[in-house]
C-alpha cells in the first residue's frame, strides 16, 4: 500500500454491520484497521483487500491507550460496536456511552478528520429501554466531541448474517408455532449493505454532520415481517402474538436463569427487550435519511430469498423437488 493511502479505523468491523464496511472501504481504496478484541476470530476479514491492505489489530474500547493506539494516524473513524442484550462483562453504559464517548474523544484530539458513528433507530434519552436511552446518551457525547460527525441510525438491520429473519427462520425448524413478542409494532427493515454505502458516502463524500434516520422502502409490522419470512423459508408455522403479560413473566424467568446460571445459559428475552419492542421502528417524518445521502434503499423480497433459502425442508433443491413430486 502506498504511504499516501488514507486509512480508517472501524471499531468493531468484524461484526454483522462492520464486515460490510470494512469491505466497502478496501473496494474504496482505503487501508482498513479492522479494531476488534479478539483480532484472531476476525482473520476472514483480510481478504477483503490486497495483501496488508485490511488488517485486524487488538483493541478494548474499554481501555484507553489501546483504543488511542487504533486512532493514531487514521483519517477516518466508523464506530459499530454495540450490543443487544447486556451481559455480566458488558454493560449498555459500558458500551454504548463509555465507548462512544471514548473514540468520539479521542478522534478529536487525533485530528481525525471523519467520524462516522452506528446508534438505533429509536434512540431517545427520555425512553424507557436502557438500550435506546444509553444510544441516545452516546450520540450526544459524540456530537460534544466532534460536532462535525455523522451519526446513522438504522431501523432493523437485514442481511446473510443477521440475528433477526434468521432466527425466526432457524426457530421455525425445531416448533409448529412461532411466538412473537410486540407482533404489531411497526418496523422498516434497512439492507446491512445499504448502512456500509451510507458509511462510504460519509467518509468519501461531501456530507454535512449530523442525524441520519436510515429505514428501507417497506414498513411492516412484526407479525407481517415473521409471515413473510416464514413464506421465503417456505414454512407453514402458527404466529402467535404473546400477550404483553405473559411476555413480561417470560423475559423475567429467562433473566433469573440467567442470573441463577452465572450467565451460563444467556437469556432468551429481556425485560429491556420488550421495552424497545413496544415501540414502532421507522424513520420520522422529516427527518434526514438515505435521500440526503442519495442512496435508494434495498427491498427485503430482492435479498431475503438469497440466504432464507436453506431454511427450506429441502434447502436449494426445493423448487426442484417440489415440481418433480407427483400431481394428487
Amino acid at each position: 500500500m502506498s504511504n499516501t493511502t488514507p486509512t480508517v479505523t472501524i471499531f468493531g468491523g468484524s461484526g454483522f454491520i462492520g464486515r460490510y464496511i470494512a469491505h466497502r472501504m478496501a473496494r474504496a481504496g482505503w487501508r482498513v484497521l479492522v479494531a476488534v478484541r479478539r483480532p484472531n476470530e476476525a482473520m476472514y476479514v483480510k481478504p477483503y483487500g490486497d495483501v496488508g491492505q485490511v488488517e485486524p489489530m487488538l483493541c478494548n474500547v474499554r481501555d484507553e491507550a489501546s483504543t488511542r493506539r487504533a486512532i493514531e494516524g487514521a483519517d477516518a473513524v466508523v464506530n459499530c460496536v454495540g450490543i443487544l442484550q447486556e451481559t455480566k462483562f458488558q454493560s449498555f453504559e459500558d458500551v454504548h456511552v463509555d465507548a462512544a464517548g471514548l473514540i468520539a474523544r479521542l478522534s478529536a484530539e487525533a485530528g481525525v478528520s471523519k467520524l462516522v458513528h452506528i446508534s438505533a433507530l429509536g434512540a431517545n434519552a427520555a425512553a424507557e429501554s436502557v438500550y435506546f436511552e444509553t444510544k441516545a446518551e452516546g450520540d450526544a457525547l459524540v456530537v460534544q466531541a466532534m460536532p462535525d460527525a455523522v451519526i446513522l441510525r438504522p431501523s432493523v438491520v437485514f442481511g446473510t448474517e443477521d440475528k433477526f429473519f434468521n432466527r425466526m427462520a432457524g426457530f421455525s425448524r425445531l416448533s409448529p408455532v412461532l411466538p412473537l413478542f410486540g407482533a404489531g409494532t411497526m418496523f422498516q427493515p434497512v439492507y446491512v449493505n445499504d448502512i456500509a454505502l451510507a458509511v462510504e458516502t460519509a467518509i468519501t463524500g461531501d456530507v454535512a454532520g449530523c442525524i441520519y434516520e436510515l429505514g428501507g422502502p417497506e414498513v411492516l409490522s412484526l407479525h407481517d415481517l415473521a409471515k413473510g419470512a416464514m413464506e421465503v423459508a417456505g414454512r407453514r408455522r402458527i404466529l402467535l402474538d404473546v400477550p404483553e403479560w405473559i411476555a413480561r413473566t417470560k423475559a423475567w424467568s429467562f433473566e433469573m436463569i440467567e442470573k441463577l446460571t452465572g450467565g451460563l445459559v444467556p437469556a432468551m428475552l429481556t425485560r429491556d427487550q420488550l421495552k424497545v419492542l413496544a415501540v414502532d421502528n421507522v424513520v420520522n417524518e422529516g427527518a434526514a435519511g438515505f435521500g440526503e445521502l442519495g442512496i435508494e434503499p434495498t427491498a427485503m423480497e430482492s435479498v431475503l430469498d438469497g440466504y432464507l433459502y436453506h431454511y427450506r425442508a429441502y434447502g436449494q433443491f426445493s423448487a426442484i423437488t417440489e415440481s418433480g413430486k407427483s400431481p394428487n
